[in-house]
């Protein structure tokens, strides 16, 4: 994983941004819906593959979500995994009306 690489919320494109060695790499996408977060694109450079950073990236993003007082719904089937692998974030995650 590169020491280099960091995320920044982008509240105004709706997007959670990776950025290593100061280019934009990847994001996840989400659509505001009062509350809630709707996680609906997930995507990280096809360089960065097998280095962690999507998972980085998403981590981040939760754990922003979460700061802010925002419920998740993972649309997105990368956000799904990740979430499905790290149970720890079950408490924000909200699967009505989807």
């Amino acid at each position: 994983m590169s020491d280099n690489a960091t995320v920044r919320h982008d509240e105004g494109a709706n997007r959670y941004v990776l950025e290593v060695d100061g280019k934009d790499l990847g994001f996840a996408e989400y659509r505001p819906d009062d509350d809630r977060r709707v996680f609906v694109h997930t995507e990280v450079d096809d360089s960065l593959e097998g280095k962690g950073m999507g998972s980085k990236l998403v981590r981040e993003a939760l754990d922003g979500s979460r700061k802010d007082g925002k419920r998740i719904v993972p649309l997105c089937s990368f956000v799904a995994g990740y979430i499905e692998r790290h149970p720890d974030w079950n408490d924000i995650i909200d699967t009505t009306g989807r």
